[in-house]
């Protein structure tokens, strides 16, 4: 005999929760949002730009020849394949854990709440490794360069932030429940 504690079932099953596939596509998402906006289409930066300057001592791959670019756009495309499978991964989880009704996942606040917070976190973990531990490229490097590797970071935490309230204002749902079940806040 099942019986509850708050919103809690004792002694049943709990559903899978969409939090982990949502943080991995989000993850996943801001890294291309970073890789196709910062490094391709306004070329502020590039996986090793600003190697000449980096803590770590890697060459140095001028972007600005075109042997250094061809490194750097090489280094994007690994950036970018990490970026895609990280997506794959998110969507094999999502699809493997929402068995009915995929329509209202795909369309809830839950998910996108929890994408934006993987988002969120990739910011932050980017920005802290690459931009001031590692210092193998800035967001848009030169003078002020330490205003934009913050903002990037004041950036995460505000999507980390937003992302967990818009998941917590959400329709709670089970997504392995038919349509119209709607019982158990996912996590």
């Amino acid at each position: 005999m099942a019986t509850t504690k708050g919103d809690a079932r004792v002694g049943l099953p709990q559903p899978r929760s969409i939090q982990l596939p949502g943080i991995v596509l989000g993850v996943g998402m801001g890294g291309f949002a970073d890789g196709i906006l910062l490094h391709q289409l306004l070329q502020w930066h590039h996986m090793l730009s600003s190697t000449n300057q980096d803590h770590i001592g890697v060459k140095y791959y001028d972007p600005h020849t075109v042997s250094g670019l061809e490194m750097n756009t090489l280094w994007d495309g690994i950036f970018h394949t990490v970026c895609w499978l990280s997506v794959l991964l998110g969507l094999a989880i999502l699809y493997s854990r929402v068995t009915h009704d995929r329509l209202r996942v795909w369309t809830s606040r839950v998910l996108w709440g929890w994408m934006l917070v993987g988002w969120g976190l990739f910011n932050l973990v980017e920005g802290v490794l690459d931009h001031h531990i590692l210092g193998i490229h800035h967001v848009y490097a030169g003078d002020g360069q330490a205003w934009w590797d913050i903002g990037f970071l004041v950036l995460g935490a505000l999507l980390v932030a937003g992302g967990y309230l818009l998941q917590r204002s959400g329709q709670p749902f089970d997504p392995n429940a038919p349509a119209g079940r709607s019982e158990n806040r996912q996590a």
